[in-house]
């Protein structure tokens, strides 16, 4: 004999979880994780540095952009937040008048670290591709790698894969470049054959 269905997550689910930890609503489940490790809230940091000046201000590049960092995004009966979320400012003209947005992205950014890296790369990947989020990009911190991801009749393509090494020029913003290992400040880059086991160390 089954027991009742499980009733599905909501909202007040959702602000109700203490505000040390991150909250989620995914298929239906609340989900959460610690706040983020110093290593994976400086990169998230620096890249929105690279970003903002150029493609947000219009310093030095287009304009045209929203960034916000760690916004709350509906998707349907989801609820999910990603590191840095970005928007062309023709599609995001006003401030909502909930605590979460309503209007998919066109490009979000994850930075994986052991608590969130299986949930990133299936079932958010998998949500934002539903939900028309036109550029993905996951930066993962511990191995200095960047991978990009690009929507194509609705699944996602890999464009390219970046390391300390290299200079990155990626869309939807390779009206500029940026050198990689500037998103790790207080790492030396990481070599190819290097052991990457004491950049994990504290992370979560």
């Amino acid at each position: 004999m089954t027991g009742p269905a499980k009733r599905p997550a909501t909202y007040a689910d959702l602000e109700a979880v203490p505000p040390h930890l991150v909250a989620e609503i995914i298929d239906g489940e609340l989900m959460t994780h610690p706040r983020p490790s110093f290593r994976h809230g400086a990169a998230a940091t620096s890249l929105v540095d690279e970003l903002t000046g150029p493609f947000q201000k219009g310093r030095g590049g287009p304009g045209g952009w929203v960034f916000i960092v760690e916004p709350e995004i509906k998707f349907g009966g989801d609820i999910l937040v990603p590191d840095v979320a970005g928007w062309r400012r023709e599609r995001l003209s006003a401030v909502p008048k909930r605590n979460y947005l309503e209007v998919a992205p066109d490009w979000i950014c994850e930075v994986l670290s052991a608590s969130t890296e299986k949930r990133d790369r299936s079932v958010k990947k998998r949500i934002y591709a539903t939900g028309g989020v036109s550029y993905l990009w996951l930066i993962d911190p511990r191995l200095q790698l960047l991978e990009t991801f690009e929507l194509s009749s609705g699944k996602w393509t890999d464009v390219g894969t970046w390391n300390s090494a290299d200079i990155v020029r990626a869309p939807p913003f390779d009206a500029i470049s940026f050198s990689l290992a500037d998103l790790w400040p207080l790492d030396p880059p990481l070599g190819f054959n290097e052991d990457p086991t004491p950049y994990y160390a504290g992370d979560r």
